[in-house]
């Protein structure tokens, strides 16, 4: 008898690891409340660092790293911190593993955490980040924080590079820096300037939405 308990509670366990909550708590920020779509949060570096795809790309790995690791740190200590000062600390954490991140990136892709500049560390006031640790991580356990921490880096990364994608095509004719079209297919000097990342991310705001049928609340 006692074995068969222990093996009816393992699947259990599986299924509670992945439930239906936590595969939503994972799944809809790629989409139906994407930070970036829907929430219009991080737009600032949705329009700076996305002239080309590598930095981008830099930029989104560098964000889904902190806002993971700072979710599941503040979600570990959230029973410990005095409710006074808990936006300090949640920037010191957050501050933490920025410095990481961009030690990291100077080490390894110079040229291109140069490019990026203080848009790194402009991490740390990220609205995402910091809206994601307030609202969700103080009051959830560690791993539904890193799914949601995970879910929401990953949708404003998704949305960080289709911009790129589209401004580094129709604006330089490359991507990653390699050839696309021919130099006597003239390309579009306005998707280099953040105006014409200002009209992506309008286009892409309004296909999303127009795709869920989502509508702003009266």
């Amino acid at each position: 008898m006692a074995e068969t308990t222990i093996e009816e509670v393992k699947p259990k366990k599986k299924e509670a690891l992945f439930s239906k909550k936590n595969r939503r708590i994972l799944t809809d920020p790629l989409d139906g409340d994407n930070p970036i779509t829907v929430q219009v949060l991080g737009i600032c570096s949705a329009l700076a660092v996305t002239a080309q795809l590598k930095p981008s790309l830099v930029m989104s790995i560098a964000v889904i790293f902190v806002m993971v690791g700072s979710s599941v740190l503040t979600s570990l200590l959230r029973n410990t911190i005095p409710s006074r000062i808990r936006i300090v600390v949640q920037l010191a954490i957050i501050a933490t593993f920025v410095i990481l991140v961009n030690e990291l990136l100077l080490a390894f892709v110079y040229d291109t955490a140069k490019d990026l500049g203080a848009f790194v560390g402009l991490i740390i006031t990220n609205c995402i980040v910091m809206g994601r640790l307030e609202a969700f991580a103080m009051a959830n356990k560690p791993w539904p924080s890193f799914l949601d921490a995970l879910g929401n880096a990953m949708g404003y990364a998704i949305i960080l590079l289709l911009v790129a994608f589209f401004r580094e095509l129709l604006g330089s004719g490359t991507l990653f820096g390699l050839k696309v079209f021919p130099e006597s297919l003239a390309t579009n000097g306005l998707m280099l300037y953040s105006s014409g990342a200002c009209i992506v991310v309008g286009v892409l705001i309004w296909a999303q939405r127009s795709f869920n049928g989502y509508r702003e609340d009266a």
